[in-house]
């Protein structure tokens, strides 16, 4: 079956399902016309992504369990050890806010001194265990970068051809023509641009965030 029947099974967007063939957790079949085909087994599978992902197993692990480096048991085990570690961050700052709350203390004069130190700890600690796959991230915003920036290349230099001859030669382009070129040569890097600011939007805020939520 084709993407838009697996989006309507399993209840992950499209760009969810991609992203976890980006990161190896899948390997569709590809029909005569290049299209993804999905069968039995890719629903299976996605569905066992999705549980997965409702308990936050990271990518990272789901892709080790996918190739057989480690166990469901050990897996789930590296989740309760989290969440116990979690749970006491967060028994911290229920206590810290306890605190606050049986000094009376109002926001005018919060003595902020007092609980910076143990708070930015706690801070720290929450940032190292979202941040875990920024990598991947970044990998994609270079790349689509890289790809702008080449293709916009190609478009600037016969722009920039087309002007040294339009200003060294004696015989000149009709200037009507010239400008005309400008235009046909300059929409393209436009379009480029305007594409890259939506798809790095879309990868800081779309693809991953989105798949995180499964």
């Amino acid at each position: 079956m084709l993407i838009n029947e697996v989006e309507n099974i399993v209840g992950l967007s499209k760009k969810s399902i991609r992203f976890y063939e980006d990161n190896h957790l899948l390997n569709p079949k590809r029909k005569d016309n290049d299209y993804r085909y999905y069968d039995e087994e890719d629903i299976k599978k996605l569905k066992i992504i999705k549980f997965l992902r409702e308990l936050d197993v990271p990518i990272k692990e789901l892709r080790e369990l996918n190739e057989g480096k480690i166990s469901l048991k050990d897996c789930l085990n590296n989740r309760i050890q989290k969440i116990d570690s979690l749970k006491l961050n967060f028994d911290k700052v229920k206590e810290m806010c306890q605190e606050i709350i049986k000094d009376d203390v109002t926001y005018e004069n919060l003595n902020i001194e007092k609980y910076f130190k143990e708070i930015n700890i706690l801070n720290k600690k929450e940032r190292f265990t979202m941040n875990r796959e920024l990598p991947s991230k970044g990998k994609r915003i270079g790349g689509a970068i890289l790809a702008s920036l080449i293709f916009s290349g190609i478009f600037i230099f016969l722009i920039g051809l087309i002007c040294y001859f339009q200003i060294t030669e004696v015989e000149k382009c009709p200037w009507p023509l010239f400008w005309f070129l400008m235009l046909i040569l300059g929409l393209p890097v436009g379009a480029v641009l305007i594409n890259l600011i939506k798809r790095i939007k879309e990868i800081l805020g779309g693809e991953e965030d989105e798949a995180s939520k499964y």
